[in-house]
């Protein structure tokens, strides 16, 4: 099937998967700064304690994996069903909070818990089967929809929870996710795999001594350490980036501006690398594009504080964090079958939140014992370029075909 033919036959199941990534778990990122003046009022909350929330994720991080098997093994629409009614739910249970600051931690775990089967892990396998020649565009599309479909939510809760208060907005937002599911799980479809497992309905269990076989896998090790490596500095662009700018020279107004430059890397990098994937070796593409940030960072930690240089710096990172979640899904599914895709995209996922809360703890180190951020951008850089190295070495610069046997039939390390 030719390029374009591949988005004129499958476009549905596309637009299905892009609603289910942007209106599942994906609002939180989005919607929690909506509500967090208008909890913290109603109830009188510690900022600080509020703050306990963005530690949450690691609780729920290593039960990743068994809901990539899961994924795996019932497929998208049955796990994206059980994501679609947690999330929903949640957030009619936001709304019924009664001050208890852990009730809200409470809620947020379980939302952590099953709002993973509304994610990329779930519907990027959904693309991976039906796109071969234009996987990478098509991947660089379903991650659009989360930043799209935001900017058009988050106006319209916004305003619900100004006329009508918090309580309103979550029920909107229970209405809005709901919605959305249903859309999203009817546009998708059933899984109909191009390789199906030998049972013909699901992959079959993974025995201890296979998963360890899968996890020692040279491609396997490199592409979960060099996901880690790539993401230790995401701290800086997530919530420091504009404290960054700042101190290299910047003015807050400038350094704002700066920051509207870095939204436009990240989606020009998502669709640059889209194409690159589906034209270009993945490992050449992996290397150039995540090591872009490397140069950003050695910029934003010299004395240079020229206007051009700081926002085509913020540029580069931008870039670079568009093109990664691409490169990881891409990757693994050219490397490993069809029937682990999400098993081995779950470890993708955590080593990710590792690397995020690693980060932290690193930069807040670093900035208590010399007050800058320089120290913090150069191990930065050094950092991401062994996480592009990692990803270039899981081939061999060339273009790796698709694995055409399951674990169970693959050969013994």
């Amino acid at each position: 099937m030719t390029y374009l033919r591949e988005f004129q036959v499958n476009g549905t199941t596309l637009l299905g998967a892009a609603l289910g990534v942007a209106l599942g778990a994906a609002l939180n990122h989005y919607m929690i700064n909506l509500f967090a003046p208008e909890l913290i009022a109603a109830f009188g909350w510690e900022k600080s304690r509020f703050a306990l929330v963005g530690t949450l994720g690691l609780a729920t991080m290593f039960t990743v994996p068994f809901w990539g098997r899961f994924v795996d093994r019932y497929g998208a629409r049955v796990s994206a069903s059980i994501g679609f009614i947690a999330m929903p739910a949640s957030f009619i249970a936001f709304s019924f909070m009664t001050g208890d600051i852990y009730q809200f931690f409470a809620i947020t775990v379980f939302q952590n818990l099953f709002g993973v089967l509304t994610t990329t892990l779930v519907f990027t396998r959904v693309v991976i089967q039906k796109f071969d020649a234009a996987r990478g565009m098509a991947l660089s599309v379903l991650m659009s929809g989360p930043p799209l479909i935001g900017a058009a939510v988050v106006p319209l809760v916004g305003q619900v929870i100004d006329a009508e208060g918090w309580r309103a907005g979550y029920h909107l937002l229970a209405a809005i996710s709901a919605l959305g599911g249903i859309a999203a799980i009817l546009l998708v479809g059933r899984e109909r795999p191009k390789d199906p497992s030998p049972s013909g309905k699901k992959a079959p269990a993974i025995t201890w001594p296979r998963f360890v076989q899968l996890v020692r896998r040279p491609a396997f090790v490199l592409m979960v350490a060099g996901m880690f490596f790539c993401n230790v500095p995401t701290v800086l662009v997530s919530s420091q980036l504009k404290l960054v700018l700042v101190e290299s020279g910047a003015s807050g107004q400038f350094a704002t501006w700066i920051i509207s430059v870095y939204a436009v890397g990240v989606i020009i990098g998502r669709f640059a690398s889209g194409l690159a994937l589906d034209k270009c070796s993945p490992q050449a593409v992996a290397l150039t594009a995540l090591g872009l940030p490397a140069v950003g960072f050695l910029i934003l930690a010299s004395p240079a504080d020229q206007s051009w240089l700081l926002a085509s710096a913020v540029l580069l990172v931008g870039l670079a964090q568009g093109a990664e979640g691409d490169i990881g899904a891409y990757v693994a599914s050219r490397t490993f079958h069809v029937s682990h895709f999400s098993l081995v995209y779950s470890f993708l996922i955590a080593s990710m939140g590792l690397a995020t809360a690693v980060g932290a703890v690193l930069l807040s180190s670093t900035l208590r014992s010399t007050g800058r951020f320089d120290v913090f951008l150069l191990f930065s850089a050094g950092i991401t370029i062994v996480g592009a190295l990692c990803f270039f070495l899981t081939g061999r610069g060339g273009k790796q075909p698709e694995v055409a046997q399951p674990l169970e039939a693959a050969p013994s390390l």
